[in-house]
């Protein structure tokens, strides 16, 4: 093996990699082991594919791949939680605040 040889086998650029079982399994566990759960789609960027970031009632959150936001209304509507568009109403003040006392204490 040369030494450029593991440079060669990423993906080309342009190619994003898409949602997989482990990001929904992520989510599914996620989603069930906390309370007041929304979900906010962000949507498909240059950079990286749909996601959705799940934000728990003391402002917790989560984000991994999905497939698209059709899928994440699924997801939503499979487990009672509700889906908004990130890019309609932003994200949750909780969230913000969630970040900002992680932050304090120096674990974010």
């Amino acid at each position: 093996m040369g030494l450029f040889d593991s440079l060669r086998r990423k993906q080309k650029p342009g190619v994003l990699r898409s949602a997989s079982k482990q990001d929904t399994t992520h989510l599914d566990e996620w989603a069930g082991s906390r309370h007041g759960v929304e979900a906010y789609v962000e949507p498909r960027t240059n950079v990286t594919d749909t996601t959705v970031v799940l934000v728990a009632h003391d402002g917790e959150w989560t984000r991994r791949r999905i497939a698209d936001f059709d899928a994440a209304m699924e997801f939503g509507k499979k487990r009672g939680i509700p889906v908004y568009e990130v890019a309609r109403v932003g994200y949750p003040k909780r969230m913000r605040d969630y970040m900002a006392r992680q932050k304090r204490e120096g674990k974010g």
